[in-house]
């Protein structure tokens, strides 16, 4: 069964892939030009491969000049990778008008179906199997690929040939018998990439739909087994019985959308709305939704026009070392979940004619003469536009503009320099103003040859509302401050977007879980992590008294300095100070300011010195709420002007405390708050501090709370609450530099939607401007955040091990530090480089590289289990401690 199951897959996905299969009359029917010769209308084409730089090349797939002579015609031509080295495409560039070409397919195989310099279709694809790699169809988004994102060709592995499948719909647009050449245009580079897309087909092969109009629920789930992969867009595709085809992750018994739509719309590959990581144990789970609507006989699935399909395609990206290229699923592993599956997959998307989608192995649909139609002038009764009509008028208008920066799901706030202009154009679409159609033949055909598509038209459309925003707002602007609140802060409104740095290497694992991360005055980064020791639910009693201090003290270095250029480890220390590593800060003079949860004490240290701490607070394993005790301190600020020190009291002290520069208790505020509707001051968990010193304000991320709390250092007054949905219920780290906040939320709990995500918000108005996620593995617990005034911020997960560094698309003026709002020297640039700690402590007193290096073992590069010991300081705050005393 499970060989003719596998066989079934076969000559579904490509029924033309065997040569034994095809019809003895297509030899009548294959073009058997020796060489490649081009109509002369199909300027460039002769040179497909173009050199870009020493590692990068193009590479021109075009029609050689092809004349369809009916509509729904399907032809193919290859081209041969032009090395036998591995190489990687990382971005498709369409080479067609919506005019003469329905929709294209790119497949990579090694053998493609004919020798001939294009052929029919019909006789097949590729002699092997084929992978699709880019679809482009008319009014659908093209396909992107995100940054350090590519399909691996050549080498060992990888395909050999590309095979480009052009169908051309309607041929009207050919009357005058002119040549096309619609292709795809590929960038490559030899340059390795981080990590490679593949496909993975859901597939239903036993269906069966009756006649008539009852609905038919054809359902697919497997378990995911494999290394995590992240799903940035998909396919969808049955024949003309399909109503809606929807794909989800289901985790924990929580749906997650991958993507959802109609088959009769152009069956490219859709952009998801939101990234979608699946992880081992994830179940991936599909449902296409059918009526036999207009038969009178039961339709089985099958290849010919009279059969139906249930495809799902779902293009996603995995790290280089364990990606696979295809993957499939055509079972129902877990039928009983569909009983829970989101209402919206059961309901038809509503598709009008003109955006349906025609396709060669269906029953032909009727063509309209499209010709009679452009002469027609609108009649101005037809005050509504159709959809495909303003699709296309808004897809050319929005591909020919030159001054439109094409944006992407993964890059949503990159500029536009002329919005403002473009708003009022596509106004001018809206109303009609000025989209009068020619009643002249000429009009029609110059209207044609302008419907060049270019990359992104629609997608940008998509994503317009969400990044245009009104020119005066591309400023950096001075908001004068509230009476008393100090000098001016700068406030920073326009566009502003951070991504992982994917040559950052400080996703290597580290030897601890990372609590805290810091700038230096050197612009170093500065790791505090807890080496073998893990906070579990054994760690402390119902007193909060730490109860495995027989370990010991962790005897390895705890805190590391990396260099930002390069990322070697330029210095560590900390070896048999703590237990349980927390807060990190640095002041102006490069002092580290460290908290250890289970000492219940703050640290003072010199870098440069052996002779440790400097000052201490609090008493050593005695918590306590005095002046001289604290409970399970998180944070410290440290002003610049002043000295004044600020400690974050903590997990089971809801108050922050100040003391002076020589550490001589001043004052407290702050108490425990209720579970629901806190008032300012009060606190559940104050977990992470930021000065902002123009404004001689305190910030304070009250993590189970879900808020920032900010108050005047002088009066201790509260000055504001900035608090959003998106933030969940957890806020666990903020950073501030002028005029920005970057905050990082927790892991959302079972019946929440909001994702676990980085925020960039504008701190005179706390608007969020953006979010960021890494694009290599995945946030679990972001325990602190540090930002520069360059854009730079890294962020470190106890969870995971792993230290992130972003950077931004826009370059700023200054250099910050990260929590104390120091002023330092300004950066001279961003830097990457290569860090492998597995490296550092594989020669360090008992440790081993296993563990360290994320590629030493197959398990390495997972997640922690589930049910693995976690942090207590994840999901849940403490016991109510006794109140504060003065």
């Amino acid at each position: 069964m499970a060989g003719f199951r596998s066989l079934l897959v076969l000559l579904l996905v490509f029924p033309s892939g065997c040569v034994g299969f095809r019809s003895p009359l297509s030899v009548f029917k294959r073009f058997k030009e020796t060489t490649r010769s081009f109509s002369n209308e199909c300027l460039g084409t002769t040179r497909p491969v173009i050199p870009i730089d020493s590692s990068d090349f193009a590479l021109d797939i075009r029609m050689p000049g092809v004349t369809p002579k009916q509509s729904d015609t399907y032809f193919c031509m290859s081209v041969r990778l032009p090395m036998d080295e591995e190489a990687f495409v990382i971005d498709f560039k369409p080479r067609a008008s919506m005019d003469t070409v329905h929709h294209m397919l790119l497949f990579g195989c090694n053998m493609p179906a004919s020798t001939g310099n294009y052929w029919f279709c019909d006789e097949g694809t590729c002699t092997d199997k084929a992978n699709i790699l880019y679809a482009w169809a008319r009014n659908a988004p093209p396909t992107r690929l995100p940054k350090g994102v590519g399909f691996r060709v050549g080498g060992e592995t990888g395909s050999k040939y590309f095979v480009l499948q052009v169908h051309y719909g309607d041929i009207s647009a050919f009357r005058d018998n002119h040549k096309d050449c619609s292709g795809v245009s590929l960038h490559l580079t030899r340059l390795p990439q981080p990590l490679i897309a593949g496909m993975y087909l859901m597939m239903s092969v036993d269906t069966v739909i009756p006649p008539g109009g009852k609905v038919v629920n054809s359902d697919i789930s497997c378990h995911y087994k494999k290394y995590p992969m992240h799903v940035f867009a998909y396919r969808v595709h049955t024949h003309h019985l399909g109503k809606v085809v929807s794909g989800y992750r289901v985790r924990n018994g929580q749906w997650t959308l991958i993507g959802r739509q109609s088959p009769q719309l152009p069956q490219a590959f859709y952009p998801v709305e939101r990234p979608v990581d699946v992880s081992f144990g994830d179940i991936l789970a599909a449902r296409c939704v059918f009526t036999g609507e207009g038969r009178t006989e039961v339709t089985h699935i099958g290849g010919t026009s009279s059969d139906e399909m249930c495809n799902l395609y779902i293009m996603y990206y995995m790290e280089s070392k364990h990606a696979v290229s295809f993957m499939t699923c055509t079972q129902n592993v877990a039928p009983d979940i569909f009983r829970t599956i989101p209402p919206e997959a059961n309901i038809p998307i509503p598709v009008k004619s003109d955006m349906v989608m025609m396709h060669g192995h269906h029953k032909e649909t009727e063509n309209k003469d499209k010709t009679s139609l452009l002469q027609q002038p609108k009649r101005e009764e037809e005050g509504v536009l159709e959809q495909g009509d303003f699709y296309s008028l808004l897809s050319k208008l929005l591909g020919e503009r030159e001054d439109v920066v094409h944006v992407h799901k993964y890059n949503p706030t990159e500029k536009a320099e002329s919005e403002s202009d473009l708003v009022a154009e596509i106004a001018n679409v809206v109303q009609k103003k000025d989209l009068g159609r020619s009643d002249t033949r000429e009009s029609a055909e110059q209207e044609r040859g302008n419907a060049i598509l270019v990359r992104d038209r629609i997608h940008k459309f998509h994503r317009l509302v969400s990044t245009l925003r009104p020119a005066e707002s591309r400023v950096l602007s001075l908001q004068r401050p509230l009476p008393g609140e100090g000098t001016w802060e700068p406030e920073h409104t326009g566009d502003f977007h951070v991504e992982e740095a994917l040559d950052w290497p400080g996703v290597y694992l580290l030897p601890g879980q990372v609590s805290g991360v810091a700038l230096d005055p050197q612009n170093n980064l500065v790791i505090f992590h807890r080496g073998d020791h893990v906070w579990d639910g054994n760690s402390f009693d119902s007193k909060f008294v730490y109860q495995q201090r027989g370990l010991g003290p962790i005897e390895e270095d705890t805190i590391l300095v990396i260099d930002p250029n390069n990322a070697a480890v330029l210095q560590s220390s900390g070896k048999n100070l703590f237990y349980l590593p927390h807060g990190l800060s640095i002041d102006k003079d490069g002092n580290y300011w460290v908290t250890d949860v289970a000492l219940h004490q703050v640290f003072k240290l010199d870098p440069k010195s052996k002779e440790g701490p400097l000052l201490t607070l609090g008493r050593s394993m005695q918590p306590g709420s005095d002046q001289n005790h604290f409970c399970q301190p998180t944070d410290v600020a440290v002003d610049p002007d002043t000295g004044t020190i600020y400690v974050s009291d903590g997990y089971c002290n809801s108050r922050l405390v100040q003391f002076s520069p020589s550490g001589k208790f001043i004052t407290q505020w702050g108490e425990a708050s209720p579970e629901s509707s806190p008032k300012p001051g009060q606190f559940r968990v104050p977990h992470s501090l930021a000065l902002v010193p123009p404004l001689g304000q305190l910030c304070v991320a009250d993590r189970e709370n879900g808020r920032i709390q900010c108050f005047k250092t002088d009066t201790k007054e509260f000055v504001r609450e900035i608090k959003h949905p998106s933030f969940g219920r957890n806020v666990f780290a903020i950073s501030y530099i002028p005029g920005l906040l970057f905050a990082v939320n927790g892991k959302p709990y079972f019946e929440d939607q909001e994702p676990v995500q980085g925020f960039v918000m504008n701190f005179s108005s706390g608007e969020i401007i953006d979010v960021f996620k890494p694009v290599r593995k995945h946030f679990d617990m972001p325990h602190d955040i540090a930002a520069s005034e360059d854009g730079t911020v890294y962020v470190g997960d106890a969870h995971t091990n792993t230290v992130w560094k972003f950077t931004s698309t826009e370059k700023m003026e200054h250099r910050s530090v990260k929590k104390a709002g120091i002023e330092v020297q300004e950066i001279k640039g961003k830097g990457g480089g290569g860090l492998n700690l597995g490296n550092f402590f594989a020669s360090r007193k008992g440790y081993s590289r296993k563990g360290f290096d994320r590629l030493s073992t197959e398990g390495s590069d997972q997640e922690k289990d589930e049910d693995a010991s976690e942090s207590e300081e994840e999901y849940s705050a403490p016991p109510p401690a006794p109140a504060p005393s003065s």
